[in-house]
């Protein structure tokens, strides 16, 4: 019996990664991945595509998208696996956040502008290739017109938090998301849990609050991740009774450190969260 290697986050040019959906599933073969979801972000337009792929490549794929939410707030990255794509209630709430991610793309441009950095809309709308436009566009933008060196630099100058072309985005209540996912027949998993930078009370109660409203699970194993933060991310997953997801959160083959599926395996305590497929 082949073991099972899952990956279940990961980006194709639908949203901010660099391989098609199809190049993906062919990468996530050579890598030997059992299991792949496609979760771009904010968008399934890449679904169809990657299912035709993953036939070809032996690979069962689950469908997924990556929902941008607030709570209190604050954003987090919701992860839901095992959609149906084509429900109504998922998709028209996708159609909402897809519009305020154009709003957001002309008004960073707009900030961009103020500051002499000109064209920056219409390079991202190319780039993007009909997908959704992601700051990681507008950071690319930036390199190639030799305003930074590297993507951190765009952040750091011009595109992160409290930064001149920063914008805060009103994406949607997390409960609304999680009742989306829920209507398509998925499941809601919390990703990248470490990247939010909020203490431990404040991890607690947002982890209360999804676990409220319906919410399924957790990365407990993400990319680039020490063995004592998966420990704390596993005790986590115990202590509010979440089922472990894993992903390597994949976007570009030029990273060697992220790469498809070379992620450890989920601590044998915590239950798997393709058992609720």
């Amino acid at each position: 019996m082949t073991p099972i290697k899952p990956d279940f986050h990961s980006h194709s040019t639908l949203s901010d990664g660099k391989l098609t959906p199809t190049q993906l599933l062919q990468r996530a073969q050579t890598q030997q991945v059992t299991m792949l979801a496609l979760t771009d972000h904010d968008t399934t337009a890449g679904l169809e595509e990657a299912q035709q792929a993953a036939t070809q490549c032996g690979i069962q794929l689950i469908n997924g998208v990556e929902i941008s939410t607030l709570w209190q707030n604050k954003a987090f990255h919701i992860v839901a696996l095992n959609i149906d794509p084509k429900n109504p209630q998922l998709m028209a709430g996708l159609a909402k956040l897809q519009a305020i991610r154009q709003h957001r793309a002309e008004k960073i441009a707009l900030k961009l502008q103020k500051k002499g950095i000109s064209g920056a809309l219409e390079s991202v709308t190319i780039a993007s290739n009909g997908g959704m436009i992601t700051r990681p566009h507008f950071a690319n933008f930036l390199m190639q017109q030799g305003y930074v060196d590297t993507m951190q630099q765009a952040f750091d100058k011009y595109l992160g938090q409290g930064k001149s072309a920063f914008v805060k985005t009103q994406w949607i209540e997390l409960e609304q998301a999680i009742q989306w996912i829920q209507a398509a027949g998925g499941v809601s998993v919390v990703a990248h849990p470490l990247r939010y930078k909020l203490t431990a009370s404040w991890f607690k109660r947002f982890l209360t609050a999804f676990k409220d409203y319906g919410g399924t699970g957790i990365e407990v194993i993400t990319a680039r991740q020490s063995p004592q933060e998966t420990q704390l991310i596993a005790k986590y997953a115990q202590q509010y009774e979440l089922l472990g997801s894993m992903g390597s959160d994949f976007h570009t083959p030029n990273n060697p450190w992220i790469e498809l599926g070379r992620i450890p395996s989920l601590p044998n305590d915590i239950q798997a969260i393709w058992t609720s497929f």
